[in-house]
């Protein structure tokens, strides 16, 4: 298998080196057939000395004795058994399938390396559905549910829409951001939408915040007041902070857009968030990218 094969379920995509579990499985196999036969002759001494018993032709002893013999040869192929299927399971282990039908998107082992138990070999995109991932702040949660429509559009291919629906919706908000994860699976993708894009998503009937100019942050501007997301304002009156809760209306791979909570040309705290608190007076400072300005 290289990178970007496609591979069905079921299909083999690695062998590991089985000359180790093969002996361990050819051995745990001739120990359970000597247990097998040891078992096989206690039951013949058992049948043999029940029958003598009941005609008093050997003592009781002799007969507990050859029952004990029984239980320990029952126990033996027991344990074998055992054995052998666990051998036979290591040495199923030995040949890697994938789970699902899909494409392979990184390899992380070579030939000739050796692998650890639990180690990754390589990831397998799963075919089928396309799920794009978002996630949306607190106040826009209430009117989603799994099967709320949406669109989706893509930096990368720009002039295309594409018709989506939530499928999934996490139950806890992210404890940084303060925002919710959701899924969406796109109605009809094309090849041209590949894993890893960028895009942008606009819930069918989502509210419209009034009046209010949207206004761009780079996400690092994002900080939280409780379950809400925030951000620090600089008061312009004596240069202090000022922890003001904003409602965003979408989130970019590197930007927020916040709806309501600021007005155009206020000035904000873009990087640093975690380090400031309210009433701290600073000094402005302009950003040093072009991309940390706020629009």
């Amino acid at each position: 298998m290289r990178l970007g094969d496609t591979v069905k379920a079921g299909q083999v995509v690695a062998l590991l080196d089985p000359s180790d579990v093969e002996k361990n499985a050819a051995s745990a196999q001739a120990q359970f057939d000597a247990a097998t036969h040891s078992l096989a002759f206690a039951k013949q001494q058992l049948d043999r000395d029940r029958a003598q018993a009941r005609e008093n032709l050997i003592a009781t002893a002799q007969l507990e004795q050859t029952q004990n013999s029984y239980t320990s040869a029952l126990a033996q192929r027991d344990q074998a058994q055992q054995q052998l299927a666990l051998a036979k399971n290591q040495l199923r282990y030995a040949t890697l399938v994938a789970d699902h039908a899909g494409t392979i998107t990184a390899e992380q082992a070579d030939t000739g390396q050796n692998v650890s138990a639990g180690q990754a070999v390589y990831q397998l995109a799963w075919s089928g559905d396309v799920d794009v991932v978002s996630d949306v702040p607190e106040a826009a949660l209430a009117s989603l549910t799994p099967g709320h429509a949406a669109s989706v559009t893509l930096p990368s291919l720009p002039g295309r829409e594409f018709a989506a629906k939530v499928r999934e919706i996490a139950p806890a908000a992210d404890p940084q951001s303060r925002t919710y994860r959701v899924k969406l699976t796109l109605a009809a993708p094309d090849p041209s939408v590949r894993l890893g894009m960028t895009t942008n998503v606009a819930f069918d009937g989502a509210p419209v915040a009034g009046n209010a100019p949207s206004i761009t942050l780079p996400a690092t501007a994002l900080f939280h007041d409780g379950p809400h997301p925030a951000v620090w304002v600089v008061r312009t009156k004596d240069d202090t902070l000022e922890l003001r809760r904003v409602d965003v209306a979408r989130f970019n791979e590197r930007t927020v857009t916040v709806s309501q909570g600021l007005q155009p040309g206020e000035r904000v705290v873009l990087q640093g968030v975690h380090t400031v608190s309210a009433g701290e007076k600073v000094r402005p400072v302009a950003p040093l990218h072009p991309q940390d300005f706020a629009s």
